[in-house]
Formats: C-alpha cells, sequence, structure tokens
C-alpha cells in the first residue's frame, strides 16, 4: 500500500473497500451485484476457536470454495472473536445473519453443500435461544439474547473484520480520527474532548483518561512516551487479548491519537508473550500502519512523527502495575515503586509517560470521531461509555460481553449469561479478580460501574468476572485468590510478600479443618494492615476476596472451623466417604478402583465398607459406583 497522506486519500480507500465489507453491515437492503461477491463465511480464529481448531475449518472451506470456483462470489474470513465463546468454534455467515456453533472440520461440508450451494441453513448447527416465554427456539440472531442487551464500542470490530487487513479496518472509519486529530485539532482540543467524554481507565483503577494526558502535556521536556498495558494477568481474565486478536489497529490508532494529545513521539505495547496470536497479529499491524503512513514520519502530512515497538511481558502479574511494568520495559526486574512521582512526571527512561490498558485505548479513536457527547450519554453519571467483561465459571454462556455502564450484575449473569447450568442455584460472583470480592445473590441488582461495586466490596477490576454457585466453597475460592496472590507478589514489599503468606496459612488451617474463631478476627484485623501499608496495588487490594467472602459468608468459615464440615463437598480434608449398605449391590467396582485399598467386602454377598483411616478421598469410588451407593458428606 502507498502511504496515506491526507483524509481525502483516506477516504478514497474506506470508499474502494466498502464494497467488500458490506455483506457484514448491519444496515438492511443491502444491493448484490452479479459479478461481485455474494457472501462472506467469517470464521473465528481467536484464541478459544483457534484452540478448537477452527484454523482447519478456514483450509476446508477454501479448499471448497477452489474447489467450486466460487472465489469470486464468495470470501472466507479469519477474524476475532465473537464473544459466544461456550459456543466455539463458531463461523458467521453474512448478509445471512446466521452464526454456526460448535464447527468442526466434518460440519464444513455441510454447510458449504447445504448452506452456500443450495441456501438452506443447516439447523442442527445453528445457533438459537431459547424464548423463556413460549419455549420456543428463535434463530434470529438479531434476537439472541446474549447479543441483545450488549452495545460494542472497544469490541465493534471484533469478530466483523480480517485483523491482518488494514484495509478492511480503513473500510469500516478505521484511521479517520487519527487523520482528523492531526488536521483539525490542537493537542489540547484531543485532550479537552476525552476529557467532556467522561472516559475512565479501564484497566481497573477508573482514573479519568483526560487529566492523566493532561498531566504528561504539562509537563516539561521534548521526550515523552505512551504506553499501551496488554499485561492482562487476572484468572479467567481475556478481555485485551481479544481485542488485540480482533482488532489491533485500533490500539495503534488509539496510541497515536494519544501521543499527539501528550507531545510524545514514541511508544510502547507490553503484552504477555502468552498471547502469541496476539503478538503476531500486532507485528503485522503495526508493518501495516507503517507502510500506510500512518506509523513514521509527518503523519497525514502534518509535522507529527510517531512509531512504537512491541515489549514482551514474561507473565508476571505484577507487571500490570505502572511502575512495575516501566521497570520492565527498561529491562529491571517488574518491582513497583512508590509514588509519587507518577509515571505521568518520571515514567519510562525517566521522561514523562502516560499508561493506559487496551480497552481504554480502543474508545479513544471512536470518541474523537462520533464526539464526546456522544460517548458520555452512554453509561452513567460517573460512569461512562460500556465496559467488556470475560464472563466465565459456572454460566451457560461464558464469553467475552460488553455492556453500557449501569447493566445490573443480573443482566449480565442471567439474561446475557444464561444463569448457572444444570439447574444449579447461582451462590456468588467474583468480580475483578485476585484484587476484586465476590457478591451475592442479594447484590445481584447493583449496577455495573466503578463506586457502586466497591460500596458492595467488591471491584470493577480489568473485568474479570467469575460465576460461582451451590458446589462451589467460598472459604476455598479465598484461598485460591490467595494462593495466586503469593505466587505472584515480587516480594519487595514486606506487608504483601510475608502478610499474604501468613493469609494464606490461615486459609489452609480452616479448610484443613484446623482453623479456630480466633484466625477469623486475626485474618479480617490482618487484612486491614496489608491494605493500608502494602506497596503497590497489587498487596492493597490482595486482602479484597478475604474480606468480602468473610462480609458475605462468614457462616462457611465457621461450619468449617467449629462443624468441620464443607457444605459444598470441596475442602477434601474435611470430607467423610461412606456407602450405604442398602444400595450397595456388592459389584466390587469401588473396592478394584480405590488406590488406597480402603474398601473391603464380599463380591456379591456383603455390602461394602469403607476404612476412613486409609482413605484419601479421592473420589474414584463415587465415580465407580453405579448405584449411587456411595456418599460424600
Amino acid at each position: 500500500m502507498e502511504k496515506i497522506t491526507s483524509l481525502a486519500e483516506l477516504e478514497e480507500i474506506r470508499s474502494s473497500k466498502q464494497k467488500d465489507v458490506q455483506l457484514r453491515s448491519d444496515e438492511g437492503n443491502i444491493e448484490l451485484s452479479d459479478d461481485g461477491v455474494i457472501m462472506d463465511i467469517l470464521c473465528c480464529a481467536g484464541t478459544g476457536c483457534t484452540a478448537g481448531d477452527s484454523e482447519k475449518n478456514i483450509a476446508r472451506f477454501n479448499e471448497l470454495i477452489r474447489e467450486y470456483g466460487l472465489e469470486k462470489k464468495i470470501n472466507v474470513i479469519r477474524t476475532g472473536c465473537f464473544g459466544l465463546c461456550q459456543k466455539g468454534p463458531m463461523v458467521a455467515i453474512y448478509p445471512d445473519k446466521v452464526f454456526y456453533t460448535h464447527v468442526h472440520e466434518a460440519d464444513v461440508d455441510k454447510i458449504v453443500q447445504s448452506h452456500v450451494l443450495n441456501g438452506e441453513v443447516v439447523r442442527e448447527l445453528q445457533m438459537f435461544d431459547i424464548d423463556p416465554a413460549t419455549q420456543a427456539k428463535i434463530f434470529d440472531i438479531d434476537k439472541i439474547r446474549f447479543y441483545e442487551k450488549q452495545k460494542r464500542i472497544a469490541l465493534v470490530n471484533c469478530g466483523k473484520i480480517n485483523p491482518e487487513d488494514i484495509t478492511e479496518y480503513i473500510a469500516e472509519g478505521g484511521y479517520q480520527a487519527l487523520g482528523k486529530a492531526l488536521t483539525s485539532m490542537t493537542p489540547q482540543q484531543v485532550i479537552d474532548e476525552v476529557k467532556a467524554s467522561g472516559l475512565r481507565g479501564r484497566g481497573g483503577a477508573g482514573f479519568p483518561t483526560g487529566r492523566k494526558w493532561q498531566l504528561e502535556k504539562d509537563q516539561p521536556g521534548s521526550e515523552k512516551y505512551v504506553i499501551c498495558n496488554a499485561d492482562e494477568g487476572d484468572p479467567g481474565a481475556f478481555m485485551d487479548r481479544s481485542i488485540l486478536e480482533g482488532d489491533p489497529h485500533c490500539i495503534i490508532e488509539g496510541l497515536a491519537i494519544m501521543a499527539y494529545a501528550v507531545g510524545a513521539r514514541y511508544g510502547y505495547i507490553y503484552v504477555r508473550a502468552e498471547y502469541p496470536i496476539a503478538v503476531n497479529r500486532l507485528r503485522i499491524a503495526i508493518d501495516q500502519a507503517r507502510e500506510a503512513g500512518m506509523l513514521g514520519r509527518s503523519i497525514f502530512n502534518s509535522d507529527f512523527d510517531f512509531d512504537l515497538e512491541i515489549r514482551l511481558g514474561a507473565g508476571a502479574f505484577v507487571c500490570g502495575e505502572e511502575t512495575a511494568l516501566i521497570a520492565s520495559i527498561e529491562g529491571r526486574r517488574g518491582m513497583p515503586t512508590p509514588k509519587p512521582p507518577y509515571p505521568a512526571v518520571a515514567g519510562v527512561w525517566g521522561k514523562p509517560t502516560s499508561i493506559n490498558n487496551v480497552e481504554t485505548i480502543a474508545n479513544v479513536a471512536q470518541i474523537i470521531n462520533k464526539g464526546a457527547a456522544w460517548y458520555a450519554s452512554i453509561g452513567t453519571e460517573h460512569s461512562k461509555g460500556t465496559k467488556v467483561f470475560a464472563l466465565g465459571g459456572k454460566v451457560v454462556n461464558t464469553g467475552l460481553v460488553e455492556v453500557p455502564m449501569g447493566t445490573t450484575l443480573r443482566e449480565i449473569i442471567f439474561d446475557i449469561g444464561g444463569g448457572c447450568p444444570h439447574g444449579k442455584k447461582f451462590k456468588a460472583v467474583q468480580t475483578g479478580g485476585p484484587s476484586g470480592g465476590c457478591l451475592t445473590e442479594a447484590q445481584l441488582d447493583t449496577p455495573i460501574d466503578y463506586e457502586h461495586l466497591v460500596e458492595a466490596g467488591s471491584m470493577m477490576g480489568s473485568g474479570g468476572m467469575i460465576v460461582l454457585d451451590e458446589d462451589n466453597c467460598m472459604v476455598d475460592v479465598a484461598r485460591f485468590y490467595m494462593e495466586f496472590i503469593c505466587d505472584e507478589s515480587c516480594g519487595k514489599c514486606t506487608p504483601c510478600r510475608v502478610g499474604t503468606k501468613r493469609l494464606l496459612e490461615m486459609l489452609t488451617k480452616i479448610t484443613e479443618g484446623e482453623g479456630t474463631l480466633e484466625m477469623l478476627d486475626e485474618m479480617e484485623e490482618l487484612c486491614y494492615e496489608i491494605k493500608d501499608t502494602a506497596l503497590c496495588g497489587l498487596g492493597q487490594t490482595a486482602p479484597n476476596p478475604i474480606l468480602s467472602t468473610l462480609r458475605y459468608f462468614r457462616q462457611e468459615y465457621i461450619d468449617h472451623i467449629v462443624d468441620k464440615k464443607c457444605h459444598a463437598h470441596v475442602c477434601k480434608n474435611l470430607l467423610v466417604y461412606s456407602i450405604d449398605p442398602n444400595k450397595c449391590r456388592a459389584c466390587s467396582l469401588c473396592s478394584r478402583n480405590c488406590p488406597a485399598g480402603a474398601i473391603t467386602g464380599v463380591p456379591g454377598k456383603e455390602a461394602y465398607h469403607i476404612d476412613t483411616t486409609k482413605c484419601i478421598k479421592c473420589g474414584a469410588c463415587i465415580t465407580n459406583c453405579r448405584f449411587g451407593a456411595v456418599e460424600r458428606h
């Protein structure tokens, strides 16, 4: 591609390319030409679907399209995440708006033979929803509840364009915001627009983005930097990864606008090396952006120069903290430093630096294009726009969700997520990852924004949302997150290095039946001491899962300590296995599969019995018993 030097040239490319993406448009009344493309086959190539062999689907589609001589009529397109990960690998057919789920290589032939060649939808593969009122199946993709309550801004192009083709991004309005900023706005006007939009950092803290940019702009000197924090480390979180995989150019454009606003000429994208697909697509996008003149010298024939590079992180959770991330970029061990000075004053290489996470930057171009008033009209009074969540755990529709701020937890978990599977009862939802907390059914109508979640005892975090059902033990959940924190602590400050280990030791004793009631008060006191004295956000928020479970599920702690019972049957040391003699058929399957030799009886004659002194509580007896005779209590 030749270098683009003006908005007019960009518009010319957009107009010429639009016909190639019109089939995927949300607008109706698409006029199809007899000599043009009549169908787009979109195959999800995000990490989740790729793990399900979606690349084989893509190869087979291409093979069959060539075999039938339809290369000029049908496009097979590799896209980012559609969001509904539980249904993957997914395939979308446009303009028909038909989604196929759980598609594997053998299913591709059915889709081509039936749908592509004969126009008949393959019903057994088609995505559908159940109307709760009529119990009728709904196949209309626009009425599927998973998408109905969502509003895509950060994810607007994910699952819609080919992330490895810059012209498809341009066709959807890409790089127009950068051109607008450079040709018709001053840096201060850009910052004022971001301020007026109400955009706040989506990495967890929720700091106003415009204020952060303003602070860097106001610093003296000409050497300044911008950084995209893509070090997504929360267990169960994959929001940033999906944006990088599905729409990498929006991050490049957002970073360039950010750099222009603050006066920077160079930037970094700090992404964890465990995201190979995201890294590869970022590299392709950066090369394409340089070739098109969107990176480099005199962008849009202005006096603005900007370039960037990728820095790979080694997977340290603490490097999601700004100062630790900066240390890692500089080649030092990723450990936080006290603030102030803040990075906007003294950041990478000691120079003023603004750091925003992927989702925050993904909103920037659209704010410049559509205006601050448009963005500020979405969300709540103090939390504007939308928020992307990685919905996981015990929920029917796991996946990627983007909703307006103010949407309730109930709407996400039950209307979009479909509730807990297998008729299990909802118990709690963990928001904010290791830094967040667990909320109960009583908090399900809490509007999702920065203030309300903190008031309820949790936090927004980067956007992980793990649903828990009746089979989850809340003491064990708290222990899991504390174990993660202990593993990821950099060890620099004593409260985090030592305090979290003491908390983990007490939680472990409680789950093993060795806890005391005094431990609950000790844990609570230590939690607040760590929050008040830890050096960085990792340590300061580490006690949140314990504090929230103590607040809402204290009785479970007491049951573990006093009754030595884990009613969720999770804590191994508190379980007792026995065999009901009235149900036992003396088949000996339990005994033959017991690795500890703890089960005895006479085959065909005498009910079997478990010696609890030998039982290692592995559960093999329950798994192998065909008559439900083995009980766990």
